[in-house]
């Protein structure tokens, strides 16, 4: 086996790590998303439960096709990923009673 094909090996299982990771990160986004009432995303200031399900679960969609398609990190893939960690950095906090959002200091 040529230093390449050892080098493209390397390659794709990093990239399909990444893509699995940045999955767990938006099923974990929608999960939380989904266990919360709508009344404490109002209540917060945060964007309706009905805006961030719909983000969280369009993130995970995509995430699991980038790993069905071959395991190759797209720009849907990463523009999911920044979804996902928006919610968890920002709204997960807030919305759980931990804290959290530009107003909180």
């Amino acid at each position: 086996m040529s230093m390449m094909n050892v080098a493209h090996l390397i390659e794709y299982y990093l990239m399909l790590a990444l893509s699995v990771i940045i999955l767990v990160l938006a099923v974990w986004a929608l999960v939380d998303c989904l266990r919360h009432g709508a009344q404490r995303f109002a209540q917060e200031g945060k964007r309706t439960k009905g805006f961030w399900t719909g983000l969280t679960a369009a993130s995970a969609v995509v995430s699991l096709l980038g790993i069905l398609s071959g395991g190759g990190i797209g720009f849907l893939q990463l523009i999911g990923a920044c979804i996902a960690c928006v919610y968890l950095a920002d709204v997960k906090p807030a919305v759980s009673g931990q804290g959290g959002g530009w107003y909180n200091y």
